[in-house]
C-alpha cells in the first residue's frame, strides 16, 4: 500500500513538473523586454508606455531597461542615432529599408526581437504607437514586420473651443474669460488626458484652443496689471491647467496652438482706458498695440513652446496695411520680445489665419522676419460641401500654398452637418486628396463634427449627456488617417472601416461595411443640399432646421454667398439660373437644384436600407447603434423634405416669367409633401435632440432668427413652415379672385424720429427727386421707394468716405433706427477698384448684426444717375448719445426713425438688370 502510494504521488509530482515546465516556457515566450535610451525623451517614454499596456492586455510580461539584454526577446526603441537603436540592429541583424523623413519611423524584425528606429522623438513614438495598434488587433505580437512610414501632413491637428453657444452678459462675440464657472470641463484632468491620448491614437500633432483673448485669463503684464480678467484663485487655477495641458500634450508629440482673434482687449483694459472690447473700425492705437505686444511676450516667456494662431480679419477693419502692420510690427516684435527674455532661439509656430486680410500680402511682409509661418484657410467655409473645391478660393489656397511656408486646411464649424452623426471615409479621403491636389496644401485643422460651441457635449438628448471624442470617434479617426496617408486603396478601406465598425457594434463584417454604406450615403445628403440651394457657407445658416421658400425664391434677400456657388461646389446652377434656362430652353450646365432634388432621396433610402441591414448583428453599444439607426432616419427625412420643397420652388419660380397662377397651383402638392415629411423629422428628432445648432446667438439668420438660444429645434420650426404653406394657399386664392389685379398695395408710411446730429454730417436733405446726398457732387437722386419720401436725411462727403469711412454722433430721446443705405455689387469685391462701402457679412464679421443690421429691409430702394441701386439696412440705437461707424467707402444716410415703426421688406425694384421679382410676399 505505502509502494503504491509512493508510485500514486511521484505520478502526481512528475505531471506536476511536467505542467510546470511547459508554463514556465510558455511565460518565458510571453516575457519581453522594452529597451530605451537612458534619460529618454517624454515622447519615447510615452510610447514605450502605451506598447507595454498594449503587451500586458494581450498577455506578455513586460519590463523596461536601458540596455540590450543578452538574451530574450526585447523591442529596441529610440532614434536612428541613439546608441541602443545601433546596437539593437546590430545584435538581431536587421537591416531596415527607407530612411523616413519628419514623425517617420521604422520597424524591422530579427531573432524574436524589434527595433523601432524614429527619424525623431516622435518618430520613435508613432512606431510604438503603431505596433501597440497590431497586437491589440492581433492579440499578439506580429510576426516578420519590417516597414518604412511617415505623415504626408506635416501638420495634423483638432481643435477645441474654449467658448460658448450664448454670449456672457454685457461682453461681445468671442469674450469668454477662462474660468470654472464658464468652463467648468477645462479642469477635467481625467478629461484632458482621453482627449490628448484620443490626438496621439489618432496620429494628431497639433491642439488648437480658440479664444477671443486668452492672454488676460493666462498671463499677468508688469505695464497693465489691471488687464487680468479673473480673480487670484482663478488665475492659479489656470496656471496650473494651462501647464498641464501643455506639458501632457509635449509627451504625446503634441504643439499647443493657442487661437486669439485682433483686435480683442480685455473687459477690465477696455473700461480703464475708456476703449470697447472690440471696435472693428477704429485705427491701430498705440496703448492697444503695446499692450498687445507685451501680452503675447509674457505668453512666450511662460509659455515657449506652444504656438499662436492669429486671426487678423474679423475684430479689425477691412483689409489693408493695418494688417501687415499689426502682425509685422506688434505680434511677432511680441513674441520675439518673449523669446529673448529667456533666451530661447526656437521660434514657436505662429499661424495666420487666412480670414477676412490679405494672407500672400501679410506673408510677403512677415516671412523675412519669422520663419516659422504657417497659413490656415476654410476648405468648404464653415460647412463641408465638396471635395471638387474650385474657383477664386481655389486659387487663394493655392497662393497660399506656394508662399514657402505651409498652408493649412481648416475644416470649420460644419454648419451643415450639425447636429447629426457624421462618417464618410469616401467624401473625407476624397476631401484629403483635394486639399494635397487642387489646393496644394499639406497641413488639417479639424473642428469638431458638431457642436463646436457646446464643448466637449454633443446635442443628444441623454443622461449622461455624450462626449464629442465618444459619439464622433470615427470622424476624427477617418480625417486623421487620412491625413496621414490619403492614397489608400478603396476597397481595402472598406474592408478596414467595416472591421471597425464591425468591432464597434459586435457585428459581422459584412454588416460592419453596412453601417459605413449607411454613413456614406447620408454623407452626400447634406453637402449636396446646400451646394445648390443654400444661402451661405456660414454658421449663420442651421441647414438641418430647413429653409424658407422666400429663401429659395429670392436667396440674394438674405445674403447670397457667392463663394459657396462658384468654389465651394461643382460646376452648376442656383435655381435662379435653372428657372431662367427653363423658361428660355437653353441646355443645363453641371450639377443642377433638380439632380440634388432626386439624389437626396436616393442617398436617404439606401442609408436606411444599409442600416437597418447592420441591425440585426448588433451585440455591442446597442444604446449608440440605435442612436445612429435614428440619425439615418433623420437624414432620410431631411433630404424628402428638402427634395419636394426644391421642386416646389422650381415650380414657384417659374411663375416669375409666367404670372400664371397655375404654376403656382403646380408648386402646392410639393409644399405640402415637405412639411409631412419635416413633421417626420420633428418626431424623429424631438426627444432625442436638444439643438440643431450649437451658436444660439443673433448671428444666427438662416431659416430664422436664432437669437436668445430661440428656433434652435425643429419642433419651434414646425410653427413657421406650417404658416408659410397657409400663406401659400391664401396668397394663392387671392390671385385667383377677379378683383386681385387691381389690388394695391398699402405704403407703410416712415416718419422722421426726433434725432440731433451733433457730428460727422456735412448737412442734412429732405428725400425726394432730385435731393443731393454728397455734398462734394451734385449727383441727384432721380427715384426712391415711396416709404422714404419726406425722410430727413444725412448729406456726407463721397471724398471723406473713401478714404476715412463714415462716422457720424447723434444724440436720441428715443430709441431709433437708423437707415443705411449700401450700393449693389455681387460677388468679389476689390477695395482698390470698387469706391462703395460694403455691408459687413457675418461670414467674416462676427459683429455685422450687433445693430440688426444684417438683413436688407428695403431691396433696390433709391436710384442715382451712373450709381448702382441701392439696398436700404437699418441700425437699432438704444436712447443717449450714439456713434454710427461705417468702414471706408462710400454709402448714404437715409434717416431716422422710431424703433418700433416698421421698415417694409420688399423690393422696390429700381433697378434696370435681371428679374428680380420679389416672390417673398407670396409666403407672407
Amino acid at each position: 500500500m505505502v509502494k503504491l502510494y509512493n508510485r500514486c504521488f511521484l505520478s502526481v509530482l512528475i505531471a506536476f513538473s511536467c505542467f510546470a515546465n511547459a508554463y514556465a516556457q510558455k511565460a518565458a515566450t510571453k516575457s519581453i523586454a522594452i529597451v530605451t535610451p537612458a534619460g529618454a525623451h517624454v515622447r519615447i517614454g510615452y510610447g514605450a508606455g502605451q506598447l507595454a499596456k498594449a503587451l500586458q492586455k494581450s498577455g506578455y510580461q513586460t519590463k523596461m531597461l536601458k540596455q540590450v539584454p543578452a538574451s530574450g526577446a526585447s523591442i529596441v526603441i529610440g532614434r536612428a542615432q541613439d546608441a541602443v537603436v545601433k546596437s539593437g540592429l546590430a545584435k538581431y541583424s536587421i537591416k531596415t529599408t527607407g530612411k523616413p523623413g519628419k514623425e517617420g519611423y521604422t520597424i524591422g524584425t530579427g531573432k524574436n526581437s524589434m527595433v523601432i528606429s524614429g527619424a525623431d522623438f516622435s518618430g520613435a513614438m508613432y512606431g510604438c504607437l503603431e505596433l501597440a495598434d497590431r497586437i491589440l488587433d492581433q492579440g499578439k505580437l506580429p510576426s516578420g514586420i519590417n516597414l518604412t512610414d511617415q505623415p504626408e501632413m506635416v501638420m495634423r491637428g483638432a481643435c477645441v473651443g474654449v467658448q460658448k453657444p450664448v454670449l456672457l452678459e454685457g461682453r461681445g462675440v468671442y469674450e469668454y474669460p477662462y474660468t470654472p464657472k464658464n468652463f467648468p470641463w477645462f479642469y477635467d484632468k481625467a478629461l484632458w488626458l482621453r482627449y490628448l491620448d484620443s490626438l496621439a491614437e489618432n496620429r494628431m500633432n497639433a491642439l488648437y484652443l480658440w479664444n477671443g483673448h486668452p492672454f488676460a485669463s493666462l498671463v499677468r503684464v508688469k505695464e497693465y496689471p489691471y488687464a487680468v480678467e479673473v480673480d487670484d484663485a482663478t488665475f492659479k487655477k489656470n496656471e496650473e491647467i494651462y501647464k498641464f495641458i501643455t506639458d501632457e500634450a509635449d509627451k504625446r508629440g503634441i504643439w499647443v496652438i493657442q487661437m486669439f482673434y485682433n483686435i480683442i482687449v480685455s473687459k477690465p483694459f477696455a473700461e480703464k482706458n475708456k476703449l470697447a472690447t472690440q471696435d472693428r473700425n477704429r485705427p491701430i492705437i498705440p496703448i492697444i498695440a503695446d499692450y498687445t505686444r507685451k501680452s503675447i511676450a509674457e505668453f512666450v516667456k511662460k509659455y515657449p513652446h506652444v504656438g499662436l494662431m492669429v486671426a487678423l480679419g474679423e475684430a479689425m477693419e477691412g483689409v489693408g496695411q493695418d494688417d501687415i502692420d499689426w502682425f509685422t510690427k506688434t505680434i511677432i516684435p511680441g513674441v520675439k520680445d518673449g523669446l529673448k527674455a529667456i533666451g530661447k532661439t526656437e521660434e514657436p509656430p505662429i499661424v495666420l489665419r487666412a480670414h477676412d486680410t490679405d494672407a500672400p500680402a501679410v506673408m510677403k511682409a512677415a516671412l523675412p522676419i519669422y520663419k516659422n509661418l504657417y497659413t490656415e484657410a476654410k476648405f468648404n467655409g464653415e460647412a463641408l460641401t465638396t471635395y471638387t473645391p474650385r474657383g477664386p478660393w481655389a486659387e487663394l489656397h493655392r497662393t497660399l500654398s506656394r508662399l514657402g511656408s505651409v498652408q493649412i486646411e481648416n475644416v470649420h464649424i460644419l454648419a451643415n452637418l450639425e447636429p447629426f452623426r457624421y462618417g464618410s471615409a469616401d467624401f473625407i479621403q476624397k476631401s484629403v486628396e483635394a486639399m494635397h491636389n487642387t489646393y496644394e496644401a499639406n497641413g488639417l485643422h479639424l473642428y469638431p463634427q458638431a457642436s463646436y460651441w457646446d464643448w466637449p457635449y454633443t446635442a443628444d438628448k441623454t443622461d449622461p449627456r455624450l462626449l464629442q471624442i465618444d459619439r464622433d470617434w470615427i470622424w476624427y479617426k477617418e480625417w486623421a488617417r487620412y491625413a496621414w496617408k490619403c492614397n489608400r486603396d478603396r476597397a481595402q478601406e472598406i474592408k478596414y472601416w467595416g472591421k471597425l465598425l464591425a468591432g464597434m457594434y459586435g457585428c459581422t463584417q459584412a454588416q460592419g461595411e453596412q453601417v459605413l454604406k449607411a454613413y456614406e450615403e447620408a454623407g452626400e445628403i447634406s453637402p449636396q443640399i446646400l451646394r445648390r440651394v443654400g444661402i451661405t457657407d456660414g454658421n449663420r445658416q442651421t441647414m438641418t432646421l430647413g429653409m424658407l421658400m422666400a429663401q429659395f425664391t429670392n436667396p440674394e434677400k438674405f445674403g447670397l454667398f457667392s463663394l459657396l456657388y462658384n468654389s465651394e461646389a461643382p460646376e452648376g446652377e442656383i435655381l435662379s439660373e435653372y428657372a431662367e434656362k427653363e423658361w428660355k430652353h437653353e441646355k443645363h450646365i453641371g450639377e443642377t437644384p433638380l439632380d440634388v432634388a432626386n439624389n437626396i432621396v436616393a442617398f436617404g433610402k439606401k442609408s436606411v436600407e444599409a442600416i437597418e441591414k447592420a441591425a440585426p448583428g448588433v451585440k455591442k453599444n446597442k444604446a449608440e447603434f440605435d442612436r445612429l439607426k435614428n440619425d439615418m432616419y433623420i437624414h432620410e427625412a431631411m433630404a424628402n423634405s428638402y427634395s419636394a420643397k426644391i421642386k416646389a420652388a422650381i415650380a414657384i419660380m417659374r411663375y416669375k416669367y409666367t404670372d400664371d397662377v397655375a404654376d403656382l397651383e403646380k408648386a402646392l402638392p410639393d409644399m405640402e409633401t415637405s412639411l409631412n415629411h419635416y413633421r417626420q423629422l420633428v418626431k424623429l428628432s424631438e426627444n432625442t435632440y436638444l439643438y440643431a445648432n450649437s451658436m444660439q446667438t443673433k448671428q444666427r439668420k438662416i431659416p430664422v432668427s436664432g437669437n436668445d438660444g430661440k428656433m434652435k429645434t425643429w419642433v419651434e420650426l414646425l410653427p413657421v413652415y406650417e404658416k408659410e404653406l397657409a400663406n401659400f394657399k391664401k396668397n394663392i386664392d387671392s390671385l385667383k379672385s377677379p378683383s386681385a389685379k387691381s389690388k394695391k398695395t398699402a405704403l407703410a408710411t416712415l416718419t422722421n424720429a426726433p434725432v440731433t446730429v451733433t457730428s460727422g454730417a456735412e448737412g442734412s436733405y429732405i428725400i425726394g427727386e432730385g435731393a443731393k446726398p454728397f455734398a462734394d457732387t451734385t449727383v441727384a437722386i432721380t427715384d426712391f421707394a415711396k416709404e422714404l419720401k419726406g425722410l430727413k436725411a444725412v448729406q456726407l462727403d463721397r471724398a471723406k468716405q473713401r478714404k476715412l469711412g463714415t462716422k457720424i454722433t447723434f444724440t436720441n430721446a428715443q430709441p431709433v433706427k437708423v437707415l443705411v443705405g449700401y450700393f449693389n455689387k455681387t460677388g468679389f469685391i476689390n477695395p482698390d477698384t470698387w469706391p462703395y462701402h460694403v455691408p459687413s457679412q457675418l461670414e467674416t464679421d462676427a459683429s455685422a448684426n450687433d445693430y440688426g443690421q444684417a438683413d436688407v429691409k428695403l431691396s433696390n430702394g433709391l436710384l442715382i444717375p451712373t450709381q448702382p441701386s441701392v439696398n436700404v439696412h437699418t441700425f437699432s440705437f438704444k436712447p443717449g448719445n450714439n456713434t454710427l461707424t461705417l468702414g471706408k467707402g462710400i454709402a448714404v444716410i437715409l434717416g431716422f426713425v422710431p424703433e418700433n415703426q416698421p421698415v417694409p421688406v420688399y423690393d422696390a425694384g429700381l433697378s434696370t438688370t435681371g428679374n428680380i421679382k420679389d416672390l417673398r410676399w407670396l409666403f407672407n
